[in-house]
């Protein structure tokens, strides 16, 4: 494999994929059937500055050439040779947010990520006008927020896009984004792949005493789909990516999409009845839809896959940053004793101890809302564990609860998809860092969900490696995506499914009802927070 890899590399026959995620910045290296050839990666976090979760745009592009420069190095250590040329790449990064510039390409405002819950007077004035679910964190929220606000920056708008739309460009020179990306940023038309012109025209009448000199249409980037040529690497993107000079100008990139897009390339989720649940500092589920929906839900968002096809989505702002930092606490324990354990067995040895619990969590409860969360109608977060005196207040139902609420404010939504809409799931795929411990995690979102999860052996590698997939696709301009997923890259590949098993369904809707019934002390304790700060 490593003299094969190495002629690969050397003449160009490669893929190579870049996402940027919350905490980390990975690159990975593929050939056409998928095959990983190296990885890198760097770590990075968000800012929170005058009330705004923020990344500064100087620190993507250290993050970026650092994840390169660290994907090479293993490349040079791997192969003893260097990256010079690629076939083709891509770039993912977290949907929706606002990033928006003038004429002379400036940046207008901090970028505001998805994390951030400010523009609920704007989503609720944009659905009931739309009649179509517009969550907060998409980008015509931030958009339509700031004109309410009336910041002066939105009269100089050139140009609105997300991290990913915003770093192609940077690359290629082109404005463009997957249809995947796009419909985090306004509506699509599922049969047109574009987005909505009836929305798009409702808005603008919305805006029109407004006087701006700008048209929304005109603002967006253009819509591709998978498969679709989205521009050449220039020479500024090279030494961007690259500040070594290695890598050589010219390779085409594929559209560049959400990690919620790529997450179902990672997954081979992308079929009808099929879905995905990703599970890192956020959660989302997504399900491939047969038809519509027959109404507008607030907690379910419709966007769709790299190709197009209409997907229901279940998010939640927070997830396992909480369950994170009670397990940085018991490694400090550890510590104090002398006892050094690696992360890895951290995780693994707790989440086995979580299998011994009862299955309803003995009655505690938790929150892991360290932000706000658009679900439960909670503005900032404050995470929060309780157990009450007649619970059974146990270490292993104590983790398990940690491990439950991660997935609570997604449940919520997806109760709604199966629950009053009779969506009928055959298989979640999971991936995210919380299925490294594979039986634990799963056999949890089973239970959360009533469905079988799956858990592909390549699920920890996620956007990176999902999006590099949609580069090596615009080689095989013969086949669908389905067949290109099925046929050739997952051909040989195990699901390693967990099916629901009943004592823990019941145990998980008897926990969730008491998450239900005790959000309003999280409201309080949410409210206490924030005044302390």
């Amino acid at each position: 494999m490593c003299s094969n890899a190495k002629t690969l590399i050397e003449n160009g026959q490669t893929y190579l994929g870049i996402e940027l995620g919350s905490t980390r910045i990975k690159s990975v290296l593929i050939d056409v059937n998928g095959n990983i050839l190296a990885k890198g990666s760097f770590e990075w976090e968000n800012h929170f500055v005058n009330g705004i979760w923020t990344y500064p745009l100087d620190e993507v592009w250290t993050g970026i050439a650092q994840s390169y420069q660290d994907l090479s190095s293993v490349v040079r250590d791997k192969y003893n040779t260097v990256i010079r040329h690629i076939s083709a790449m891509g770039v993912s990064a977290m949907m929706h947010g606002y990033l928006a510039f003038d004429e002379q390409d400036n940046q207008l405002a901090e970028f505001r990520t998805w994390r951030n819950n400010t523009t609920a007077g704007a989503a609720d004035q944009l659905t009931d006008l739309l009649q179509y679910n517009i969550p907060q964190r998409w980008s015509i929220a931030h958009l339509y927020q700031a004109i309410l606000n009336q910041e002066s920056h939105t009269k100089d708008i050139a140009y609105i896009t997300t991290l990913s739309g915003y770093v192609h460009w940077q690359l290629t020179g082109q404005k463009v984004l997957g249809i995947g990306d796009a419909s985090g940023m306004f509506p699509i038309d599922s049969t047109t792949k574009d987005y909505d012109r009836r929305m798009v025209n409702t808005f603008n009448e919305l805006i029109s005493q407004q006087h701006f000199n700008w048209k929304l249409e005109n603002i967006l980037p253009k819509v591709l789909v998978a498969g679709e040529s989205a521009g050449l690497l220039t020479e500024k993107g090279c030494r961007l990516l690259d500040p070594s000079g290695n890598l050589q100008a010219g390779c085409v990139l594929c559209p560049p999409e959400g990690d919620a897009g790529t997450g179902m390339m990672a997954t081979n989720s992308i079929k009808v009845k099929t879905g995905n649940v990703s599970a890192g500092t956020s959660a989302f589920a997504m399900v491939v839809l047969e038809k519509p929906l027959s109404q507008v839900y607030r907690d379910l968002d419709m966007v769709t896959t790299p190709a197009g096809d209409l997907v229901a989505m279940a998010h939640s702002q927070n997830c396992s940053s909480d369950l994170n930092a009670w397990f940085q606490v018991f490694d400090e324990v550890l510590n104090v004793f002398n006892i050094k354990v690696t992360p890895d067995e951290l995780y693994a040895g707790l989440f086995n101890k979580a299998l011994e619990a009862t299955p309803d969590g003995g009655g505690l409860l938790s929150y892991c809302f360290y932000s706000g969360e658009h679900g439960v109608n909670l503005t900032t977060g404050c995470p929060l564990f309780l157990h009450p005196a007649k619970a059974d207040f146990s270490l292993a139902n104590f983790l398990l609860v940690q491990l439950y609420t991660a997935f609570g404010a997604m449940k919520l939504g997806m109760d709604t998809l199966t629950k009053k809409e009779s969506v009928n799931i055959e298989k979640i795929f999971a991936h995210g860092g919380l299925f490294k411990s594979k039986e634990t995690a799963q056999k949890a979102l089973s239970a959360a969900l009533n469905v079988p999860v799956a858990v592909l052996e390549t699920a920890s590698e996620g956007g990176a490696w999902g999006i590099a997939l949609l580069a090596a696709y615009m080689q095989q301009t013969s086949i669908s995506l389905t067949d290109y997923l099925d046929k050739i890259v997952f051909v040989n590949s195990s699901d390693n499914v967990v099916n629901p098993e009943p004592n823990w369904v019941q145990g998980y809707e008897t926990f969730i009802q008491r998450y239900k019934n005790g959000l309003a002390i999280e409201q309080v304790a949410a409210n206490f927070a924030t005044n302390q700060n």
